[in-house]
């Protein structure tokens, strides 16, 4: 398909062309002249709005996340499957798109809200448009949109299902956009509670990882001369949290999410990862749990983020439940209750472990300061630790990146 055409911002009708207040809470409202697309929520609420990507239909739970940088990053983050971001940040792809910055090959989100269009790149690293990237990997989207009432709205009532239809104006115009068909379809979407996700992200088979993180100077490395051997396990890898244990001296295999504790075991690993990944870890944990159990068994040293810090949760005892509205972006504080040191992290979860269910010799070691969510532990006897949030600061910032030579002392030691 061609790229579509996006044009700098135009006001819609009786509004302003910073926060074009396209919005309604009623799916029988009338479309606003200009609009060719619509996010519409479950509840009946519509946000009127301009087609950006590909035309056409996406699904999922609406989420917001609060980063300022890193959109790229984040849409091809694989813990946003199933999900359609809100950037609360309005400039969103005005500094284009580069073959650099992506977590994953295949963005398994679903699609992206904005508030204004999208303009022409002004970055020197950026090789294509962003809205030319959006359609290069069958994306959808809507700009136009008033996303702090759309945030407000996630903030108050929680992460809501939701529908982009994108359609040409033409077709628009004709009465193309069905609002009540679109809140059934977002009614009858189900909830990412039960959903294992996982599987849908992973690797197919194992892969051996040398890259090593970016540099304005080189770009991308090559980590020949490794000093550890790590297993890490796949529920959703991010490529950057792979090109950080590179950086730390680490050769990588990567293994999918299924494998079992006799084949990593088998591979003689020095440490074990496990990695971020999306949906509900309960229902990953039917078959990771079992895994993690031998594998602390085996005594190595194992980190695990994210989805993983879940899953370990799960495998000594502990529970998880879904949030409110979870937790994205990068201006997260989190505080090392050892240390006592406040880290700003980048964070992606819309599931926690809930910290009055830890067993004896599980260890609090970092807290949400935004809600006092549980957001690290270790284990009393063990060389295992955890973090919620995630330490590969792509994107965010990097006060937590000492947690990768954390997990090679463990393997040193």
């Amino acid at each position: 398909m061609a790229e579509t055409q996006i044009n700098a911002p135009t006001a819609l009708e009786g509004t302003s062309p910073s926060a074009p207040n396209a919005s309604s809470d009623h799916a029988n409202s009338t479309r606003p002249a200009g609009c060719n697309a619509a996010l519409v929520l479950s509840d009946g609420s519509v946000y009127w709005g301009r087609g950006a990507g590909i035309e056409g239909v996406a699904l999922g739970e609406v989420c917001f996340n609060t980063a300022m940088t890193g959109y790229q990053e984040s849409l091809t983050d694989p813990s946003f499957a199933g999900q359609i971001i809100t950037f609360t940040f309005p400039h969103i792809g005005n500094v284009g798109t580069n073959v650099q910055d992506i977590e994953t090959d295949a963005p398994a989100v679903r699609g992206c809200v904005l508030a204004a269009d999208i303009t022409d790149p002004a970055n020197f690293r950026a090789n294509e448009s962003f809205n030319a990237w959006l359609i290069a990997n069958q994306l959808v989207a809507i700009s136009g949109v008033d996303t702090r009432r759309l945030t407000r709205r996630i903030r108050d009532g929680g992460a809501p299902n939701g529908v982009i239809l994108h359609l040409p104006m033409d077709d628009a115009d004709a009465g193309g956009i069905d609002t009540e068909a679109l809140v059934t379809m977002a009614q009858n979407w189900p909830s990412l509670e039960g959903m294992d996700l996982a599987q849908a992200v992973t690797c197919k088979d194992a892969y051996q990882w040398q890259e090593t993180e970016w540099t304005l100077e080189n770009g991308h490395g090559i980590q020949d001369n490794p000093k550890h051997h790590v297993v890490a396990v796949d529920f959703g890898a991010k490529k950057n949290i792979l090109r950080c244990l590179a950086n730390a001296g680490c050769r990588v295999t990567v293994v999918p999410a299924s494998t079992s504790a006799a084949d990593i075991l088998a591979l003689n690993p020095d440490g074990v990862f496990l990695s971020n990944g999306p949906g509900d870890p309960a229902a990953t944990g039917a078959y990771a749990a079992p895994m993690i159990q031998d594998i602390l068994k085996s005594e190595k040293p194992l980190f695990a983020i994210c989805l993983g810090h879940q899953l370990l949760a799960i495998a000594i005892g502990a529970k998880t439940h879904k949030m409110h509205m979870g937790h994205r972006g990068a201006n997260h504080p989190v505080k090392d209750l050892e240390s006592g040191k406040v880290e700003i992290t980048s964070q992606n979860h819309g599931f926690v472990v809930d910290g009055k269910t830890l067993p004896k010799g599980a260890i609090e070691t970092h807290t949400s300061l935004f809600d006092g969510t549980l957001e690290g532990l270790r284990l009393e006897n063990l060389p295992v630790f955890s973090v919620q949030h995630h330490p590969e600061a792509s994107p965010g910032p990097m006060d937590s990146h000492y947690l990768f030579d954390r997990f090679v002392e463990l393997m040193e030691g």
